[in-house]
C-alpha cells in the first residue's frame, strides 16, 4: 500500500516485536520477538513439547536455553504448524532429545515441475525479504523482525518422523491432550492446534497481526481465499480462552479472539466477495486493483494494517485464479510485444528525448510511479545508463510510501541491483539527472 507516511507506518508497527517469554497459563509457555516466528513449549509429565522453533539454529538454541530456564525437562515432541523455513528452522538445536516430530501432508500437491523455478524464486525471495539490504533499510520484515539468515544465521531442518495425512488427529501426548487438525490457509500443510486442557489454540501463520499474504510477490502457488475463510470459521468454533499466532502477539480472552478472528475473516471476504463480483461485471484485474480497498471498519483496526500482504495484490491474485490471464479484451488476445509496443509509444510520444525529459519531471515531481513506467518504455528501447540511474532513484522514493514489507524490500533491492549493473556495465559514463 502506498501513503505518504509508508515508512513511519511500517516502523511504527514494527515497534510491537520485543522479545518476550511468557507463561500465559499454567505449563505453556509463548516465546515471542526471539526469532522471525514464534514458538509455544508445553510442559507435559517427562517431557516438553515444542510446537515451531524459530528461524535458524543459532536461534533455535537461543530457544533451548530459555526452556532450560524455566525447566529441566527435555524437548521429546516437536509440531511443525508448517513447513515454512523460518518455522522449523532452529530443529537441529534439539536434534539430541527429540523422539518426535509431526506435521501435516500438504492437502494439495505443488504443481509438478515447480523446482525448475527455483531460480527465479530464490531472487524474488531475497527481493521479497529484503535479504540483502542492511536494518535501516529493510526496519522489519512486516510480521517479526528479521530472519537469522540475514545475519549468517544457519538454518538447521530436521524432517518429519510423522506425518499425517488425514484432516484431525487426537493425541495424548505426556499426559497432554491435543486436537491436530489440518487447516488450509496460508499453506497447504497447515496445522491447528487445540489443546482442551488449557484452553489454547494454536494457529500457526493462519493469522497475523496484519493484512495476511494472500499473494506473496515471490510468486507460488494460489492460496485459497475462500478455503481459508472456512478454516478461520472453524477457529472460530473453539471456545479458545488463549489464541497462538505464528508471528503475532498473544489474544486473550474468548470475546477478544471472536471479535479479533471474526473481523479478520470478514476482511478477507470482503475482498474475495467485491473482486468476483466485479469480475462478473466484465471489470478487469487493473481496475479492480485500483477501486476495492477495505472499508474503514477494517483498515482502521490496528491488526489489518498492510503490513505484509496488501489488498491490491490480492485483487490480482483472485483474478489470476478464478479467470486467469485474459482480461476479456479482445485486443490482448495478441499483443503486439513489449518491445513493439514501447516503441511505437515512444514514438508517438516524441521520441526518447522526450520520454526522458518526462521521466525526469515525474521524478522531480515525486510522481514516481509515472517516472518507473516511463524508464520501463525506455528499457525496452534501449538500455542506457542515465535511464538506470533515473529508476533507480524512483525506486528508492517509492519504497518510503511502501507500507508493506515485502513491497519496500522489493523496491529497494531492485533499486540496488540496478546501480550495481551500472557500476558493472557503465562505469566510465558521467550520469546527469
Amino acid at each position: 500500500m502506498l501513503i505518504s507516511n509508508g515508512k513511519q507506518k511500517l516502523t511504527s508497527f514494527t515497534k510491537n516485536y520485543k522479545e518476550a517469554v511468557i507463561e500465559i497459563t499454567s505449563g505453556v509457555w509463548f516465546v515471542f520477538g526471539v526469532g522471525h516466528s514464534n514458538a509455544i513449549f508445553i510442559e507435559g509429565a517427562t517431557s516438553i513439547l515444542l510446537i515451531d522453533t524459530l528461524d535458524s539454529l543459532e536461534r533455535g538454541k537461543k530457544l533451548a536455553n530459555i526452556i532450560r530456564n524455566h525447566t529441566e525437562k527435555k524437548v521429546k515432541t516437536i509440531l511443525y504448524t508448517h513447513g515454512h523455513p523460518d518455522h522449523r528452522g532452529g530443529a537441529g538445536a534439539f536434534s539430541e532429545s527429540v523422539s518426535e516430530i509431526i506435521a501435516f501432508e500438504p492437502k494439495m500437491a505443488e504443481l509438478e515441475k515447480t523446482a525448475f523455478l527455483k531460480d527465479i524464486q530464490t531472487l524474488r525471495g531475497a527481493r521479497q525479504f529484503g535479504y540483502a539490504l542492511d536494518d535501516n533499510e529493510a526496519i522489519s520484515q512486516g510480521i517479526g523482525i528479521r530472519e537469522g539468515v540475514v545475519y549468517g544465521e544457519q538454518r538447521a531442518f530436521v524432517s518429519p518422523t510423522t506425518c499425517y495425512q488425514q484432516d484431525k488427529v487426537i493425541r495424548e501426548i505426556d499426559g497432554i491432550q491435543l486436537e491436530l487438525v489440518r487447516l488450509v490457509g496460508e499453506s497447504e500443510d497447515q496445522m491447528m492446534i487445540w489443546l482442551p486442557q488449557k484452553e489454547v489454540l494454536c494457529c500457526g501463520d493462519n493469522y497475523f497481526g496484519c493484512f495476511p499474504n494472500l499473494y506473496a510477490i515471490r510468486g507460488g502457488q494460489y492460496r485459497n481465499l475462500a478455503t481459508w475463510i472456512n478454516s478461520i470459521d472453524f477457529m472460530l468454533s473453539y471456545p479458545a480462552k488463549y489464541l497462538l499466532a505464528g508471528h503475532t502477539a498473544l489474544i486473550q480472552g474468548k470475546e477478544k479472539i471472536h471479535e479479533v478472528l471474526t473481523n479478520y475473516k470478514n476482511a478477507m471476504d470482503y475482498v474475495l466477495s467485491e473482486t468476483l463480483k466485479g469480475m462478473n461485471e466484465g471489470k478487469n484485474a487493473e481496475q479492480l486493483a485500483s477501486e476495492i480497498h477495505l472499508p474503514a471498519e477494517y483498515a482502521d483496526l490496528p491488526y489489518l494494517g498492510e503490513y505484509y500482504g496488501c489488498v491490491e495484490w490480492t485483487v490480482r491474485e483472485i483474478y489470476a485464479a478464478y479467470l486467469g490471464w485474459f482480461d476479456g479484451n479482445p485486443t490482448n488476445l495478441h499483443p503486439l510485444s513489449p518491445e513493439q509496443k514501447a516503441s511505437k509509444t515512444v514514438k508517438l510520444m516524441g521520441g526518447k528525448e522526450n520520454v526522458f525529459a518526462a521521466a525526469q519531471t515525474a521524478l522531480k515531481d515525486r510522481d514516481y510511479q509515472w517516472c518507473l513506467e516511463l524508464c520501463d518504455l525506455l528499457i525496452q528501447i534501449d538500455i542506457d545508463k542515465t535511464i538506470l540511474e533515473v529508476k533507480a532513484t524512483a525506486l528508492e522514493k517509492i519504497a518510503e510510501y511502501e507500507t508493506s514489507a515485502n513491497g519496500r524490500h522489493y523496491y529497494i533491492a531492485c533499486a540496488k541491483e540496478l546501480r550495481n549493473k551500472i557500476s558493472k556495465e557503465f562505469p566510465d559514463n558521467d550520469v546527469v539527472l
